[in-house]
């Protein structure tokens, strides 16, 4: 396909005029049927090295995998109103729902089909399928898919099964943070044909990395966002944390909300909208928002506490200025923070007979037989499970985890189900209820209309539907509804976030569960490895904050960015560290491409001033790094 079919659909859809970065490369390479593996930074555009080929190829539907389901809805959204074809399958959708969307894919023309890495092993996924006209594949946050990744999920696996039902199509894989382990890893798990890996440098030139160490986190959070102006997100690990934080910088006279995993939809959507508008200033979250969340504007990205993963933190911090105007990421470190930092190795990865504790604890929670529990699904109550066998969440949560990553369960995180009903009377005794109040009246009547089969099985339903149809208020229509419950007219079952646990096997005796090398001794050094990479760019302060993320992504050949904290203090030649690192680095790769020796007056660049590059040249000589000679200088 010629290059400029991709560029009129750019301009027809998007209005660029041309492709940045590595855009155009991954483009074509998935275009001509290559497996592809994209390596972009936030910001750097994943969205159309997919979209645009999807479009221009007119083959079919492009399935796009995706664990973000407000990625899924802003884009499907985005897409609609640019006039293309698409949806997404989602945690709420009704069976009927679901498989009018799949039906849609294979007979209505549909250009993109969103979909969780949860979903694609089911029976009805599969079977539709194998009959739907499929483009291409497009894993986002492919590194999800790597056992030596920082945020493996066990679903991703599951996508090597749509490469056997459909081995023509090819995949295109994207990703913000990969270390050149993980690349490598994210091609063997997917199945690609042959390596081939298009890489976009990580460097962000705009924002400015900085850590702070300090005594008391919440003054110095105040003092940032009272010294920087625009959007900001605060970053902080407990949901706790988030509502705290939030209601100390109200009382200070900042707006601002919170946001966390444990919040409805609905309140998710409500409180994002307000801060992507800019109705609130800064946005308090744990690391469950800013995934998939395309706001440009956020000039500050204050971390209160060390993520576990150099990945994690450059993921989450490259949220900030992606305008490409100036903006900031700050990490505050307090000297505590490296013992709590280190404890979450034990937490994260508790001893192995813990673990076996935890599998037959939950057996006896669930009532399970032993040899029972094949394909069996249960709601699983943390609180209440940790209550009953005197258990700390944390490590029971990674039990729980490794249980399912060595094949023995299938732990699905909060997952929030749909509010449902059913009736408990039949239609003829509702006529001969009494004593009903007036907004109690209006909502069953609306429940009626709204709904078939209330009678005879649990529906699906939508509160806020029902208090814009009565004119109630969401609160009035749910106190209606549990009052109908107590009443027992009606069984009100409200939406709520639970998790589930999926027996994959029968149950087995405690003493046979086997944690594998690989689940268990290799993850806990490849995670340990990374808390001390997150460490030293913490708390050393030898090289550019910058330079040191790079390096830990395989990028070696880059320069200081000359704004970080490290790179404005003063270096005992008397310049600014990352001047003497940039004049440093040049004058080494010069000598390096002239044999390693070279006439000193060659050195002449308008990168730096005359009197610069002579201090550096001194404090080099004076230090034995480089050595001077009638005129010729030369290194070690």
């Amino acid at each position: 396909m010629e290059t400029d079919i991709y560029i009129s659909t750019l301009q027809r859809y998007w209005g660029y005029s041309d492709f940045r970065g590595i855009q155009r490369d991954i483009i074509e390479s998935i275009g001509s049927g290559r497996d592809t593996l994209g390596l972009m930074p936030t910001g750097g555009g994943k969205s159309i090295t997919f979209q645009v080929p999807a479009l221009a190829l007119n083959k079919g539907v492009c399935i796009v995998i995706t664990p973000l389901i407000a990625l899924m809805k802003d884009q499907v959204r985005n897409l609609r109103e640019r006039g293309i074809k698409a949806a997404a399958i989602y945690s709420g959708l009704t069976h009927e729902e679901i498989v009018i969307t799949l039906e849609n894919c294979i007979f209505g023309d549909y250009r993109f089909l969103y979909i969780s890495p949860e979903r694609i092993s089911s029976e009805l996924f599969q079977t539709k399928l194998r009959h739907m006209p499929v483009s291409f594949i497009t894993v986002d946050e492919a590194h999800c898919i790597s056992q030596w990744g920082y945020d493996f999920r066990p679903s991703y696996l599951k996508i090597a099964e749509i490469r056997r039902i459909l081995p023509q199509v090819p995949i295109l894989a994207l990703t913000a943070t990969a270390t050149p382990e993980v690349v490598e890893d994210i091609q063997k798990q997917l199945l690609f044909n042959t390596p081939n890996a298009f890489r976009m440098s990580f460097e962000r030139k705009n924002l400015t990395y900085v850590v702070r160490h300090t005594e008391d986190k919440h003054s110095e959070l105040l003092r940032i966002l009272n010294a920087l102006s625009g959007s900001a997100i605060v970053y902080t690990r407990s949901r706790k944390g988030t509502r705290e934080i939030a209601a100390e910088l109200v009382a200070s006279g900042i707006s601002a909300t919170f946001y966390h995993a444990g919040l409805d939809n609905d309140e998710k959507d409500k409180r994002q909208a307000l801060w992507q508008k800019g109705d609130i200033r800064v946005m308090v979250a744990t690391n469950a928002f800013g995934m998939g969340i395309d706001k440009p504007d956020v000039r500050v990205v204050v971390h209160m506490e060390l993520p576990d993963a150099p990945e994690a933190y450059f993921q989450e911090a490259g949220r900030a200025g992606r305008d490409g105007k100036n903006a900031y990421a700050v990490l505050l470190y307090h000297k505590s923070d490296h013992t709590k930092l280190m404890r979450r190795v034990a937490d994260t990865f508790p001893d192995k007979e813990f673990i076996r504790t935890v599998y037959e604890h939950l057996a006896y929670f669930f009532q399970l037989a032993m040899g029972d529990g094949h394909n069996v699904t249960y709601e699983f109550n943390l609180e209440e499970f940790c209550h009953n066998f005197h258990h700390f969440p944390i490590p029971v949560d990674s039990a729980l985890r490794i249980l399912s990553r060595a094949g023995y369960i299938d732990y699905t995180e909060e997952q929030e189900t749909n509010s449902r009903l059913m009736f408990l009377l039949r239609r003829d005794e509702l006529y001969r209820l009494e004593e009903v109040d007036a907004s109690t009246d209006k909502v069953l009547q609306w429940v009626l209309r709204s709904y078939t089969g209330v009678f005879a099985d649990y529906v699906f339903i939508d509160e806020s539907l029902l208090a814009r149809k009565t004119g109630l208020n969401p609160q009035q229509v749910y106190e209606s509804l549990r009052g109908l419950t107590r009443r027992r007219i009606l069984h009100y079952i409200p939406r709520k976030c639970t998790p589930y646990i999926t027996y994959t096997c029968k149950r087995v005796e405690t003493e046979r569960i086997h944690i594998s090398t690989e689940v268990y001794e290799k993850r806990k050094q490849s995670y340990q490895t990374r808390i001390e990479a997150m460490l030293h760019y913490a708390t050393k302060d030898e090289q550019c904050r910058s330079r040191m993320l790079l390096n830990y992504f395989g990028e070696t050949e880059c320069v200081p960015c000359g704004r970080c904290d490290i790179c404005l203090k003063e270096h005992e030649s008397g310049l600014r560290k990352g001047e003497f690192e940039r004049i440093r680095t040049y004058i080494l790769h010069t000598l390096n491409k002239q044999g390693g020796s070279t006439p000193v007056h060659t050195l002449r660049t308008e990168q730096f001033a005359h009197e610069k590059m002579q201090i550096a040249l001194q404090h080099l000589i004076h230090e034995e790094e480089l050595f001077l000679n009638d005129g010729i200088l030369s290194s070690k």
